[in-house]
């Protein structure tokens, strides 16, 4: 992680195509008469997720309904929640939802409603990520993490060969690990290898947020509960444990489908930190849609499963992807670029658990197989 911010990419072969294709994109909402922003039916889509955290919490607080149905609650605000992180969320600290930096700031930190931090996960997703994506020790999302592989170019241990099973349970653990302890880890080590490029002062200040974040949430979801409505905490904390666990299977499969599937490139920049290609076709090398024609999971997942779209104009709210897939799709043909995507859920979740096991494979197995 050393290179991180020293690695950069080379344009040689096919340069004109990201330009053809903003210019094409750039057409379609000029001519359409289109915004970029969110629509009527993102302020829409915000509400409804927004209502559908809010509402049941509420409810459990003023009703104090049987276990099942409280467990039920919760379920539904870990669906809501995990909904407002991709969608909602996403786009704002993109900005993407709105022309108004006040307004994204304001969508963008509704992470806080995970009990996270928007400014690591900026720093992780809008810097490491996009920029670096699928860069071994550089983008985050692809690190070795709980005895997961999820590139070829790490060291590969015994255990990795069983990570195709177990992976999803911790994949349910990851929201619960944001809230208590992944923000304080990522903020030292990015502050250790210059990823956060705050002074002192400002990270002190960017600390001291970061912990009044966690407090207050963890405050009013954990303890007024049972502080001042009478619900036994027991209750509480099985809820809670059910919503994360929920929230973080659907967050992290959901981003896993998109660079963690056959077909996707893992490159390496050579001794003096370059990748041999051009940025855009980098992203289109190692990012797959899936199931986009599905109208329902793009409108919960917001647009993630677009990914090919997003990577190329992370800027452009999620509600537009649909429209100009084909467009991109048309453009990466005529070029001779890849345009990767598996046609639905299912398809992308076996790609995923193929390569968990490819990644997994010990040496000896591949020989046994071949």
């Amino acid at each position: 992680m050393k290179l991180k911010g020293k690695v950069k990419f080379v344009t040689k072969d096919k340069n004109l195509f990201f330009a053809t294709l903003k210019e094409r994109v750039d057409n379609y909402f000029k001519t359409n008469n289109i915004s970029k922003h969110a629509n009527a039916t993102m302020v829409f889509k915000t509400v409804i997720l927004l209502s559908c955290y809010l509402l049941p919490f509420a409810l459990l607080l003023i009703l104090n309904p049987p276990f099942f149905i409280a467990i039920m609650l919760w379920v539904l605000i870990g669906v809501a929640l995990a909904g407002i992180g991709m969608s909602v969320m996403h786009d704002g600290n993109h900005g993407a939802y709105s022309s108004n930096d006040k307004v994204n700031f304001w969508m963008g930190a509704m992470v806080n409603l995970l009990g996270a931090s928007i400014f690591n996960w900026k720093l992780q997703h809008n810097i490491l990520h996009h920029t670096y994506t699928n860069i071994s020790n550089m983008d985050d999302d692809i690190d070795d993490k709980a005895g997961m592989r999820f590139s070829p170019n790490t060291e590969l241990k015994s255990q990795h060969q069983f990570q195709w099973i177990y992976s999803f349970f911790f994949y349910g653990l990851t929201s619960i690990y944001w809230v208590f302890l992944k923000d304080f880890v990522q903020f030292n080590r990015y502050i250790k290898e210059g990823v956060n490029p705050n002074s002192k002062a400002q990270n002190v200040v960017a600390l001291i947020k970061i912990i009044l974040i966690k407090v207050i949430y963890l405050f009013i979801v954990l303890v007024m509960p049972t502080l001042f409505f009478g619900i036994p905490f027991y209750q509480i904390i099985t809820g809670f444990l059910v919503m994360h666990f929920l929230a973080g299977i659907i967050l992290t499969v959901t981003f896993q489908l998109a660079h963690t599937v056959e077909g996707t490139s893992h490159p390496l920049p050579n001794e003096d930190g370059i990748i041999e290609n051009n940025w855009a076709i980098h992203q289109m090398n190692t990012t797959v849609n899936f199931a986009r024609h599905n109208k329902i999971i793009s409108w919960y997942i917001g647009g993630l499963n677009f990914q090919v779209e997003h990577h190329l104009f992370p800027k452009i709210s999620h509600v537009h992807y649909p429209h100009i897939a084909e467009i991109v799709k048309t453009t990466a043909e005529e070029f001779d670029v890849p345009y990767l995507e598996n046609e639905t859920l299912g398809e992308a979740l076996r790609s995923h658990i193929n390569t968990l096991k490819r990644f997994g494979r010990l040496p000896d197995l591949d020989e046994a197989i071949g």
